[in-house]
């Protein structure tokens, strides 16, 4: 299982994702982040692309294992909060 972490980042930087763009409130940020709590606002009802598991079944399952596809994800977000935590 993917481990999240809450911490928001992937919530805060979604300019340029296709998927995400009706939800970007114009700096990037996701309109369903609660600022305050850093927490989805829709978590029960939100797009597949912020579903892992969903997504792994729609779309990656072809092309690798689940765990290849957590570790993936683990090493993206794991990127991410090294470019953006530094700021």
């Amino acid at each position: 299982m993917f481990s999240c972490d809450c911490c928001g980042i992937c919530c805060r930087y979604i300019k340029g994702i296709e998927e995400l763009k009706e939800f970007d409130n114009g700096d990037g940020i996701c309109i369903n982040l609660d600022k305050d709590k850093n927490l989805c606002q829709i978590y029960s009802s939100r797009p597949p692309i912020c579903r892992i598991d969903e997504m792994y079944k729609v779309k990656y399952h072809r092309y690798f294992s689940k765990d290849e596809f957590y570790k993936i994800n683990e090493e993206s977000c794991k990127k991410l909060k090294e470019i953006y935590k530094k700021g």
